[in-house]
């Protein structure tokens, strides 16, 4: 199986950690957004990443993806069984994709994107309002639903997990620290999901990469 799309993207990071967690074996191929690639946009018709290809089979989005695989490879689940347990697992996804997401992209497109990778300058007076609004508030609900130890939901890792963890570390990689006075469950949360061998060898190669 192909995945299509650099993994400084946490939409493509998810879909790597996930498939990581499962023992699931995925050729990485970066490509960038709307990159002419004429394999990734017959995987990608929008040209968004990340993309697979497994066979003659196509399938772009991450939640899509990771949907495919846990239906493929049920072993090690990762989307919990139990009703109330999906729900919360599904929910963390979600809310890392659609509410995490837009502000953690903001400031990662204006300090990193743009003057690291790009070599132009970004808006860091947007970036600094965006974190010192927004974070706090993003973190302050992290810490309440977060237990002293462990996972998100149950006693193992989900795609609840995944999710939010891929948009801490693009907030890491963004210089948005965890402040363990003021969010010392979520400090600690980071600090040992980061770590896990499915993901901690992306983190190093990306800090390579935006030269962090």
């Amino acid at each position: 199986m192909i995945l299509f799309g650099s993994s400084i993207s946490p939409f493509v990071r998810k879909v790597l950690m996930f498939a990581a967690e499962k023992g699931i074996a995925l050729e990485s191929r970066p490509v960038s957004p709307h990159s002419d690639d004429h394999e990734f946009r017959a995987a990608s018709p929008f040209g968004k990443i990340p993309a697979l290809v497994d066979g003659d089979y196509t399938l772009a989005d991450s939640t899509a993806i990771v949907s495919y695989l846990e239906a493929k490879y049920p072993a090690t689940p990762l989307i919990p069984l139990e009703p109330k347990a999906r729900g919360k697992a599904i929910w963390y996804e979600e809310y890392a994709d659609t509410v995490m997401f837009p502000v953690g992209s903001a400031i990662f497109v204006n300090r990193v994107l743009l003057p690291k990778m790009r070599k132009v300058p970004g808006d860091f007076a947007k970036a600094a309002e965006l974190e010192a609004q927004q974070i706090p508030l993003l973190f302050s609900y992290l810490e309440s639903v977060l237990p002293a130890q462990g996972f998100l939901v149950g006693d193992s890792i989900s795609i609840g997990d995944i999710a939010v963890t891929c948009m801490l570390i693009n907030g890491d990689h963004s210089g948005i620290r965890i402040d363990a006075a003021k969010f010392p469950k979520l400090a600690a949360y980071y600090a040992r999901l980061s770590a896990r061998p499915s993901v901690s060898g992306l983190i190093a190669a990306e800090r390579k990469l935006i030269g962090g």
